[in-house]
């Protein structure tokens, strides 16, 4: 089994920047047990803005910065679904600029009290699909334009997002792993995560890891990408938040044709999963995350016995809670039922 190493530093971290990345990858014991495979977590929930937003939020500001786009006393504006806007928030006040947020009011009531509290002016808008004017990525940009020292960061489409998870995530796991890693899934939302880590490990494997794509109801990428570009197909909708696209990304496009496959989530294995791992291993975790789980499992028995898989526990449940662990969402959403019957205890919210 694989074992955590830490850094020393007599002086520490460099503040809240500096405490960005580094997270421990965490064996799923019993996953692992049931399916003869090796299968593993990146701990990204352990960033110190509690995503693995935080990589991208540091990355844009930074190549910003480095490109004299982002000047002292500045504004950053980003339309985001949540954990980017924290990170970017988190970064801002560490860095000190003004943060601007345009995100879909379909989010958790948590995330935009967060940003709040981290002093980030927030902006709920009607979601509304990315070609209508009003999609609050396009009112993000034009809420920079119209800004004097203001700078859109552009999650979606602005590479530095991809870049630094290949300076950073990948080469963690490739060193975490000692360079053996059969296969890494996750879902995407940007497709900077994917993108990054995907990339580095193709690269530094020789094309030996596999790297797949895990895809939630009402996105077009498992269609895309199974169909080798050839449908894109958007059906139904789903719980998880900041994953999934109706489109691919700048991010996304410098990988989409390198994966190896792509896997479909339905909703009723992701909520599942979310109580699994908190009943046997301990994790409380978001949907994105347990979807991510979902497929490494998939990929895994794909891949066969003895196998080492990887995927990313984006963030913790905290900024979900009163949705994922209340009786009466659940019924609404019909996923009561999908939560087994020894788990539904820890359903305790009415």
């Amino acid at each position: 089994m694989l074992t955590r190493g830490f850094a020393t530093n007599a002086v520490g971290v460099d503040g809240f920047t500096g405490a960005v990345g580094n997270t421990p990858l965490i064996y799923l014991k019993g996953l692992s047990q049931r399916t003869g495979a090796h299968i593993y977590g990146k701990a990204e929930f352990q960033n110190p803005g509690g995503s693995v937003k935080d990589r991208a939020a540091l990355g844009v500001v930074r190549d910003a910065e480095e490109k004299g786009r982002l000047q002292p006393g500045g504004t950053v504006v980003e339309g985001t679904a949540g954990n980017t806007g924290i990170g970017l928030a988190h970064v801002c006040r560490a860095r000190g600029y003004k943060c601007v947020i345009f995100m879909p009011e379909t989010q958790s009531q948590e995330k935009i009290d967060l940003l709040r509290m981290l002093g980030a002016e927030v902006h709920p808008v009607p979601a509304v699909a990315y070609d209508n004017p009003k999609n609050y990525n396009h009112l993000a940009r034009d809420y920079a334009e119209a800004t004097v020292n203001a700078i859109w960061t552009d999650q979606f489409d602005n590479t530095a997002n991809a870049s630094a998870h290949y300076l950073s995530t990948g080469p963690e796991i490739w060193a975490q792993t000692r360079g053996n890693i059969d296969g890494f899934v996750c879902s995407t939302g940007t497709g900077g995560s994917l993108a990054g880590v995907g990339k580095f490990l193709k690269e530094k494997s020789g094309g030996k890891t596999e790297v797949w794509l895990a895809d939630p109801p009402g996105s077009v990428l498992y269609s895309y990408v199974s169909s080798g570009g050839k449908l894109v197909e958007r059906t139904g909708s789903s719980i998880t938040e900041g994953i999934g696209q109706g489109r691919i990304t700048k991010n996304l496009e410098t990988i989409v044709n390198e994966l190896s496959g792509a896997l479909h989530i339905p909703d009723v294995k992701s909520i599942a999963m979310v109580y699994e791992l908190l009943d046997s291993e301990g994790l409380y975790i978001g949907a994105s995350s347990a979807l991510n789980v979902v497929a490494a499992v998939e990929l895994a028995q794909k891949l066969g016995p003895g196998k080492t898989v990887v995927t990313l526990l984006c963030d913790g449940a905290y900024r979900y809670q009163s949705r994922l662990f209340s009786k009466k969402w659940l019924r609404a959403k019909g996923l009561e039922d999908a939560i087994p019957d020894h788990l539904k205890k820890y359903a305790v919210l009415d």
